[in-house]
């Protein structure tokens, strides 16, 4: 499967779900500041006392929690320290970016707003599956405008895991739509297609990351296409 072509020749029919949950980076938008990542680096200085930064992680389709570990680790802060001081960490991401949010400069991938309006008009159930802690992912959705599409939002706040946040949200649509509801996910990463497919849901593949559309598809999405403006097609 190369395309959206060859998906939808198999019968795969993206309009036909009950609930849709995105990723957040590189799927809904692409920021242009430093906000986040200056957040995540003076944490790591403040509470752990080194000076790194997350410069040189393959951070694209980690948690927040996961680049720590990952930029800590090359720090050779490991096991308990980390763990111990995790919280007081993760409290300064959500103190900076709150409070330097006015700067958050996202720029909206391409028909995203046009899915978003197509979905939401339809009565579909939107929420957020992301990596980004609560506070943080929310504070990029408003900048970009986008808020007021989604009902619901599953953050890593207490999951290192992506398939953790996946199950969450899962959990949470069938809550709200009961247990035959039909789950769609639109993320930029393979993890977020291995994360879709731990928790039986289908899964759509965008290129608006930083992953082509040949690393992409490797990981057999169900669908994979280059934006979401294919979609509108």
């Amino acid at each position: 499967m190369a395309s959206s072509t060859s998906a939808q020749s198999n019968a795969f029919r993206w309009t036909d779900f009950d609930a849709y949950l995105f990723d957040i980076d590189g799927t809904l938008l692409v920021t242009r500041d430093l906000v986040h990542y200056n957040a995540l680096n003076l944490a790591m200085r403040e509470v752990y006392g080194v000076d790194t930064t997350i410069d040189g992680i393959t951070y694209h389709g980690k948690t927040d929690l996961g680049i720590l570990r990952a930029s800590l680790e090359r720090a050779g802060i490991v096991g308990s320290t980390f763990e111990m001081k995790l919280p007081a960490a993760l409290q300064i991401i959500r103190r900076e970016v709150n409070a330097n949010a006015s700067a958050i400069n996202p720029a909206v991938c391409c028909g995203i707003r046009e899915i978003l309006a197509s979905l939401k008009s339809a009565g579909k159930l939107l929420g957020i599956a992301s990596g980004n802690l609560e506070s943080v992912g929310w504070h990029k959705i408003e900048a970009a405008g986008l808020r007021h599409f989604f009902s619901f939002g599953c953050f890593s706040d207490d999951h290192e895991m992506r398939v953790e946040i996946f199950c969450n949200a899962v959990a949470e649509v069938r809550r709200r739509l009961g247990e035959r509801s039909e789950i769609c996910f639109i993320g930029d990463t393979p993890s977020d297609i291995q994360a879709a497919r731990q928790v039986d849901a289908q899964v759509v593949a965008v290129c608006t990351g930083t992953y082509t559309i040949e690393e992409l598809t490797s990981h057999q999405p169900d669908l994979c296409i280059s934006s979401c403006a294919e979609l509108l097609e």
